[in-house]
């Protein structure tokens, strides 16, 4: 058999991924037009009035838009730090662990909670750092005015962070562990007889045997600079949180499908798209010039 006709096959493995992803992602794309439209569903797109680019004016003009804004981006920059630092510290702890059933254990306890919907994780977050739970009881005994955690803009966005964090490191170790087991064990043997300590063999062989994966993951993390997670932020804030913690994708709900105005939602994605393929491409450009890895 020649090497088409033998690729052939792989090619056909690929086909119905293929089907799906043009169905669902390629095909919307048509809807972009909507963000230049003053879109009515009666109308339709072919027929609605076309404005061109009021409704990004107006989307700037909006006296909340920075704040939104500003939101959105501390929320997922504090979010892609952690989602690197912590698995990557977990990785190398966990790593360090010879008794497989511990370590074992140990994985699958921190694993579990990436399983969980936010629709069912926030009812734990908001169980735990309620007025009267555990944690405010645990102020409560040391001395401490209790918090409102979930009513408060100092305390909200740091309690976001963390708790993604806390659902999402298990999970995001897994790659990191993988990049661990590719480092040559004859390297940690030569340093040991070289009289390197446990310390410098992982600042010297470690660190830079998986720092080419953490730029990866940084790089593939950028593009969500603007999503800081609508399924989180949706289950768990109010309107006493608005100020810090409403978001670009929250707004869009509450302006595009709540009150209908489509046109204005899809600018705002349409925004977020074009800052998120910047990105990308900024990043994998950094990546490249680096190290000698890249993307695409």
């Amino acid at each position: 058999m020649n090497r088409p006709k033998k690729q052939a096959y792989y090619h056909l493995m690929m086909l119905p991924g293929m089907i799906f992803l043009i169905i669902f992602n390629f095909i919307p794309m048509a809807g972009i037009v909507m963000a230049f439209q003053n879109f009515s569903p009666v109308k339709g797109i072919l027929e609605s009035k076309w404005v061109g680019f009021d409704n990004f004016r107006f989307i700037f003009s909006l006296p909340d838009s920075r704040q939104i804004f500003v939101n959105t981006i501390i929320i997922s920059l504090g979010k892609i730090l952690l989602a690197i630092l912590i698995p990557v510290c977990f990785s190398l702890l966990l790593n360090e662990i010879k008794v497989k059933f511990f370590k074992r254990t140990v994985q699958t306890i921190v694993y579990m909670p990436h399983f969980l919907s936010w629709v069912v994780f926030a009812a734990v977050v908001q169980s735990i750092f309620s007025y009267d739970g555990p944690v405010n009881v645990l102020l409560t005994a040391i001395g401490m005015e209790p918090v409102m955690f979930l009513g408060s803009n100092q305390w909200f966005r740091t309690l976001m962070v963390t708790t993604d964090s806390w659902k999402e490191f298990g999970y995001g170790s897994i790659i990191y562990l993988a990049a661990l087991t590719g480092i040559d064990p004859g390297l940690y043997e030569a340093a040991s007889i070289d009289g390197a300590s446990r310390w410098k063999r992982l600042l010297y062989i470690t660190l830079p045997g998986i720092m080419p994966i953490i730029l990866i993951m940084l790089t593939m993390a950028l593009p969500n600079i603007l999503n800081a997670g609508f399924d989180q932020i949706f289950n768990l804030y109010n309107p006493l949180v608005y100020e810090s913690g409403d978001i670009l994708d929250t707004y869009v709900y509450r302006v595009g499908m709540l009150k209908r105005q489509y046109s204005l939602g899809t600018a705002v994605g349409l925004i977020k798209s074009v800052v998120g393929m910047i990105l990308i491409l900024a990043a994998n450009k950094l990546v490249t010039t680096f190290s000698d890895r890249r993307m695409f």
